[in-house]
């Protein structure tokens, strides 16, 4: 029983995704308080193991965002720590986190994910900020390799717009990915338990579904279950599954596409720790079959027992 256990709740820490983290972490603090728990509320920072080991722990619940939560590392510590954690492991964190090593993955597996190339600031000269990479004419999307909440993220559709894109992405990394860009559909798919979700449509009212759009009131439109025909939606939910299992990920995740014109899907991305926010995809997707927020936290939460 979860009521029985000292259940921390990690979120903030140091990201460029602090607020949304702590935000997504305070909404499963009051669920978990709702129903009874004992729950320690922990802002990441260098204290952290002491903190686990003075509280007595039992198990902890990461709603931490991007880097330190999301890649690997907080993962790391709690396996050293023998601490019972929701969502995926280390390896599977890692490899989430980074898109190029994510989208090597799928692809090895024939997964479809637009097409990419891969650039580090090291080995970029003056010029070539100024050019699309071989084989690429636009438009493109241009992103960091390790960031989430579409930080850093540029569509561009002329070479005169190419150098102010890659800066922007280069600030968050040495690692940039400069992707296809898939006219269509923005399409999302949580996975609970194994299990896919209802397939989301997102729809922004701006350019395209940035920062700005995911989290202002009334700026993206999402339309639940999407309206795209049921097989399109059949093959959407069955590769994120693929994705989910093939990236070696537990608990829950979200899968994130673009769908063409022609109702072909591409996967972009996974998140391996979702926004838990009561208005965040995940939550909206487990609403319409049924499943309400504090029911959703409590399956996250169980899926870490026993581990």
């Amino acid at each position: 029983m979860l009521t029985n256990k000292k259940i921390a709740v990690l979120m903030g820490g140091k990201s460029a995704e602090r607020e949304i983290s702590l935000k997504s972490g305070r909404a499963m603090e009051a669920s978990l308080r709702r129903q009874g728990c004992t729950v320690v509320a922990i802002d990441l920072d260098e204290t952290v193991a002491e903190r686990l080991r003075q509280e007595e722990i039992e198990l902890v619940v990461n709603a931490l965002h991007g880097r330190g939560g999301e890649d690997g590392a907080i993962q790391g510590l709690l396996e050293i720590l023998g601490i019972p954690y929701t969502g995926s492991g280390v390896l599977a964190s890692a490899i989430g986190m980074n898109k190029v090593m994510t989208k090597c993955l799928l692809k090895a597996h024939g997964v479809p994910t637009p097409k990419y190339s891969v650039l580090r600031s090291a080995r970029l000269s003056g010029s070539e900020f100024r050019e699309f990479p071989v084989g690429f004419e636009g438009p493109v999307v241009v992103k960091p390799s390790s960031e989430g909440s579409t930080i850093g993220i540029t569509i561009v559709r002329d070479r005169a717009s190419l150098e102010a894109a890659y800066r922007e992405a280069f600030r968050h990394g040495e690692e940039i990915l400069v992707e296809e860009y898939i006219e269509g559909h923005e399409a999302t798919v949580g996975i609970l338990q194994e299990t896919p979700l209802p397939v989301i449509e997102i729809v922004p009212k701006g350019a395209f579904y940035d920062y700005r759009a995911k989290y202002t009131k009334e700026m993206t439109e999402y339309i639940v279950p999407a309206r795209l025909p049921q097989e399109v939606s059949q093959r959407v939910q069955a590769l994120a599954l693929e994705t989910h299992q093939i990236i070696g990920c537990r608990g829950c995740t979200r899968v994130d596409f673009r769908v063409d014109r022609s109702g072909r899907p591409f996967v972009l991305e996974i998140n391996t720790v979702p926004g838990m926010t009561e208005t965040s995809l995940l939550p909206k997707a487990a609403a319409a079959v049924g499943i309400t927020y504090d029911q959703l936290v409590i399956k996250i939460v169980q899926s870490a027992i026993g581990r």
